[in-house]
């Protein structure tokens, strides 16, 4: 028998290609597999992010939010709620606020809370030590329940933060429902836009791992307050070799 010469470009990619037919049909197999991967995303849209077990994960103190989104119906069907705090959560922050500091660190469940749930804790503890050692300020680490990306705008704001920094669930897709994404911003004030955003995305263990989106995190931060600035003006650039070796697929 000839072997399948798509067998090791199938290999190299998760993408659906090669299938293979069943008459004029899919294989059984193929249709399966779709089937599984679709329900693992709706699953993953739907799913709670358990704060108590996420905070005995870490190991370190956190403060628990809620944006404006009452329940996860009205998360999904309402973005611009998503994108702010409940005003209770906004009144309690802004009374643990001090003077200025660097970094405002949060973690939020965004569209997959079980990527929140796997993978941010890996993250934060790689972070944390990388931003103590180079003698960064961290704000209260807050943890916010149906929240958007722009929520940390107004966290960042009112803790005085020079940066914020969000690790949240990216939108599921067919064969990766528990991606993170992390998004940064210099100067956070309500109203900025993704053109002020910095994202790393793709952070689970088969493709960025928590180690490697760490260094890169940090690197963005110590270029974003440097020179004052994020999201379309800051680049990542680090030597080529660098980003290709934080890349490589673990």
């Amino acid at each position: 028998m000839q072997p399948d010469p798509w067998s090791n470009l199938r290999r190299q990619t998760a993408a659906r290609i090669a299938l293979g037919r069943a008459g004029g049909s899919l294989p059984t197999s193929a249709c399966l597999a779709f089937a599984a991967d679709h329900a693992d995303a709706r699953d993953a849209v739907y799913s709670e992010l358990d704060v108590e077990r996420f905070e005995q994960s870490l190991g370190l103190p956190i403060i628990a939010l809620q944006s404006r989104a009452s329940d996860r119906a009205t998360y999904l069907q309402r973005p611009d709620l998503g994108r702010r705090l409940d005003p209770t959560c906004a009144a309690l922050i802004q009374s643990l606020a001090q003077a200025e500091v660097d970094i405002a660190l949060i973690v939020a469940d965004g569209l997959s809370a079980t990527a929140a749930q796997n993978h941010a804790a890996d993250v934060l503890r790689h972070l944390v030590g990388l931003l103590g050692a180079k003698g960064f300020s961290l704000a209260p680490l807050c943890v916010v329940r149906q929240a958007r990306v722009a929520i940390e705008d107004e966290i960042g704001l009112l803790l005085r933060a020079k940066v914020a920094v969000i690790l949240i669930g990216e939108r599921p897709g067919l064969g990766l429902a528990d991606s993170l994404g992390v998004y940064l911003v210099h100067h956070p004030v309500i109203g900025n836009t993704d053109a002020d955003r910095n994202c790393v995305s793709n952070i689970h263990p088969r493709h960025l791992p928590p180690e490697a989106a760490a260094e890169t995190i940090v690197w963005l931060i110590e270029q974003a307050i440097v020179r004052r600035l994020s999201g379309v003006a800051l680049k990542d650039e680090r030597p080529a070799i660098a980003r290709t070796a934080e890349a490589r697929i673990e």
